[in-house]
């Protein structure tokens, strides 16, 4: 703790006395760089942060935690299989599915799609993305789908056209394979917010899907939704085993591990640089002292026959430190939840200024920039910030405290 002394002389060596304008300044430059670092390390560790989120979430929602998957994509017994999968602890919902790219054609514009045949239920989960029409209307023996709002707009389909999904795999005639061609009346566009899903899916009422795929009573894959994403192989460990030979498991993580890998990955990378941003800014700090402790020098030799310990000196000036450190944090910390707030918009406003897109969904996979904080990231990064300012302050103070105050009066 500081004493009202220490506590005086402290205020007064952070405002510029005669001739001290220059040190001022530095110290000044010092809190601005600490506040810029700060403020990078959070938006960009947010940002890092909220991508994987919402990356997960998305594609979670979409494909659930797991997928049991048959063996040349056709699942045997899977009725037993997903009684069992739903009977299972930790195991929140299961639902079949079918998944199949396939070709759609639309006015003589043709796209690869993704067919997915789903049940009443994860069809009804899409109400909340849908764009324009309504999913209800997609009931079994309906002949109608709902698209990805990409994929609509690159085939100029509008609610209520009709196009037509082709099987490769058709039916066999003397003359070879005929492609089987089925249409179907377009009653919702859908946006999940992934654009690989939105440029590509066809959502349809899985007995659609199996009459399309020409599979029977045989579906693709089982999805399943457990009570912990990150506890996901633990939970479904008892069916992979009982499945071995059979089907399958594959979870979230192997699904999308390159994707996930590379993120962790950068998120590392991204920290380790903008923390060296903060190690640099604190070496203004560590200048501004040391240029103070040199021209308060007379001032400290003084204080030192006035009865000041070298205890005293030393916790004047780490406290000057420290002040800037803190007050560049804090500012830090406010102008990064300031940007982020406002991410969006600033995207845009760059966007606008320079002609350039910098927020590609086909490249980044979500339509937004996203943002997640972490408080404790967050206290993380302001205790780091502080830790170096300290780091900074010690050798300054030492100097300081070690000043003889006989040699400098007698000299100066």
């Amino acid at each position: 703790m500081l004493s009202t002394f220490e506590w005086t002389i402290a205020k007064r060596y952070l405002l510029p006395g005669r001739g001290e304008a220059f040190i001022f300044l530095v110290a000044g430059i010092s809190l601005i760089a600490v506040m810029l670092g700060v403020a990078a390390l959070v938006i960009v560790m947010s940002v890092m942060n909220g991508f994987r989120a919402e990356l997960l979430d998305k594609i979670v929602g979409l494909n659930g935690h797991a997928v049991v998957q048959g063996y040349g994509g056709r699942l045997k017994n899977w009725q037993e299989i997903l009684a069992e999968t739903r009977k299972m602890e930790g195991v929140v919902a299961a639902s079949p599915l079918i998944e199949q790219p396939l070709l759609v054609n639309f006015e003589g514009r043709v796209e690869a799609v993704l067919v997915r045949g789903t049940d009443a239920p994860d069809i009804a989960a899409l109400k909340d993305k849908t764009v324009l029409g309504s999913v209800a209307d997609l009931k079994a023996g309906a002949s109608r789908a709902a698209l990805g709002s990409r994929l609509a707009q690159n085939l100029g389909v509008n609610i209520g056209d009709r196009i037509t999904i082709i099987n490769p795999a058709g039916r066999s005639t003397p003359f070879g394979t005929v492609p089987r061609e089925i249409l179907y009346e377009v009653s919702a566009i859908v946006e999940i917010g992934v654009y690989d899903y939105d440029k590509a899916f066809v959502i349809m009422p899985i007995r659609d899907a199996q009459l399309l795929l020409l599979l029977g009573d045989q579906v693709g894959m089982i999805e399943v939704t457990t009570r912990d994403a990150d506890k996901v192989r633990e939970i479904l460990a008892p069916l992979e085993e009982r499945l071995r030979g059979q089907a399958v498991v594959n979870d979230w993580r192997t699904i999308n591990a390159s994707l996930f890998e590379a993120l962790a990955v950068e998120r590392v990378a991204m920290f380790i640089v903008l923390s060296i941003i903060i190690l640099v800014a604190v070496f203004n700090i560590l200048s501004s002292l040391i240029m103070l402790v040199r021209a308060k020098t007379r001032d400290i030799a003084i204080l030192r026959t006035m009865g000041a310990s070298r205890n005293s000196l030393l916790k004047i000036f780490i406290t000057v430190g420290l002040i800037i450190g803190s007050l560049g944090t804090m500012a830090g910390l406010g102008l990064g939840f300031v940007f982020l707030y406002f991410r969006q918009n600033i995207v845009l406003f760059v966007q606008f200024v320079t002609g350039q897109e910098l927020w590609d969904p086909s490249i980044r996979f979500l339509t937004e920039l996203p943002s997640r904080t972490d408080p404790l990231e967050v206290l993380g990064i302001a205790a780091m910030a502080m830790l170096f300012s300290f780091l900074a302050t010690l050798y300054p103070a030492l100097k300081a405290s070690s000043t003889d105050p006989v040699q400098v009066l007698r000299y100066e």
